[in-house]
């Protein structure tokens, strides 16, 4: 998932956070719907070259970006 403020989005690398589907529950792996229940795990956030992403997949909602910002600010303490 793309973590990345959308005006950075033109540099060569992106950040991410993987998702996975097996992932157990934990506050900084917030679960959103892109289909099915995922859950991103936000304390392996990276850097990634653009050109290996794979198609779009889906948007979050306000919700699940609210949620996927909280865990972020939790995993990097920018409380």
């Amino acid at each position: 998932m793309v973590v990345q403020a959308d005006d950075l989005l033109a540099l060569s690398t992106v950040l991410i956070c993987p998702t996975s589907r097996s992932a157990p529950a934990a506050s900084f792996h917030p679960e959103v719907d892109i289909g099915e229940p995922t859950r991103v795990l936000c304390e392996m956030v990276g850097a990634v070259d653009a050109r290996n992403l794979g198609e779009q997949v889906a948007h979050l909602g306000l919700d699940d970006l609210r949620a996927v910002d909280d865990a972020l600010q939790l995993v990097l303490d920018l409380a």
